[in-house]
């Protein structure tokens, strides 16, 4: 196809000497369908993706991120260099995806310091500003893949473990082994490609609520992945915590806090970070304080907004992007 020809192409054993034989030292992330390497090759740096082909919907899986990333390009998101599908050394099938290398890993590790590995332990935390940049990289990948892409395509699988940070900060959305196309205009087409991954799996935590009463795929699904993820960046919570049973969710916590305790839900490092960056007037101590909790508040509220039960009730990418945008500015 014309779109393939554009990618190099790449052995498998030309990926076996860049990973050192796929070696223990080089793995740097594991996910449902695979291990993730880091390959060098010269100067080129690169993170293969390998897929375990024993693991049942890895095929599909390798299918659904190669039709979905055929086509689409974005500054925000992970960009593919190549493919590979071949045979190993031993005769049997191999699959792996090649990406460019994010050397400063995925936000699930910026975001959860304590639970990072030991070399990432003396990690230091985003800032806030940092966050505020990050939600609006997210937001234009989002965006892009709802309005501008053709197909339209619904990432799916929407979470800090599948947003990698690059030299610069600067966050790409990666991992499309869910991802959907949506062809309006064929609704056969639509059904097939929607089942395509097998039944729907997603993340517990970040997936619509709709989705588990066996609900369209739509892009409304990211869009409140999204609220997720912003609620989580801003106040250090996973939707899975374990204080999060029964009537309280992270959507209630956040929503309940909204706008006097938002202080109270917050970490004391970014709340202070938020008060300092208000200081370009020398207001006062508690108008510092007042403009840091309107701050929060402002990007908590696009989290609450994204992630509400009914997907009409949610916001849209291109408003979120026009809302983040604004904030920044004001900070």
């Amino acid at each position: 196809m014309e779109d393939e020809k554009k990618f190099q192409k790449i052995t498998y054993a030309e990926l076996s000497r860049a990973t050192d034989g796929f070696s223990s030292a080089k793995q740097i992330g594991t996910g449902s369908y695979g291990s993730v390497y880091k390959g060098c090759s010269g100067e080129l740096v690169v993170a293969v993706k390998v897929f375990d082909l024993q693991q049942r919907g890895a095929s599909k899986s390798f299918i659904a991120q190669c039709e979905a990333l055929r086509s689409i390009r974005h500054r925000n998101l992970l960009k593919i260099v190549t493919s590979c599908s071949s045979i190993d050394f031993a005769g049997n099938e191999f699959k792996a995806l090649v990406y460019d290398y994010m050397p400063n890993g995925s936000m699930e590790k910026w975001l959860h310091v304590d639970n990072a590995d030991d070399q990432n332990s003396g990690r230091r935390q985003l800032s806030f500003v940092q966050r505020v940049s990050i939600a609006i990289d997210i937001a234009q990948a989002l965006d892009y893949l709802h309005h501008h892409a053709d197909p339209p395509v619904v990432h799916c699988d929407l979470k800090p473990s599948n947003v990698l940070l690059d030299k610069d900060m600067t966050a790409h959305v990666g991992d499309f082994g869910l991802a959907r196309l949506l062809y309006d205009k064929d609704p056969q087409i639509h059904s097939s490609m929607s089942t395509s991954t097998g039944a729907f799996k997603g993340t517990i935590g970040y997936v619509a609520p709709e989705y588990g009463m066996a609900g369209e795929i739509s892009t409304w699904g990211d869009v409140y992945s999204f609220g997720i993820l912003v609620m989580e960046m801003f106040t250090g919570k996973k939707p899975t915590d374990e204080m999060f049973m029964e009537d309280l969710s992270l959507h209630s916590y956040v929503n309940k806090a909204i706008p006097d305790g938002v202080t109270e839900i917050v970490g004391v490092k970014l709340l202070e970070e938020v008060s300092h960056h208000q200081d370009i007037d020398r207001a006062t101590t508690s108008r510092k304080q007042s403009k840091a909790q309107e701050s929060l508040t402002s990007i908590l509220k696009i989290g609450i907004l994204c992630s509400a039960e009914q997907p009409g009730e949610r916001l849209d990418m291109k408003e979120v992007v026009m809302k983040l945008q604004s904030l920044r500015e004001m900070i």
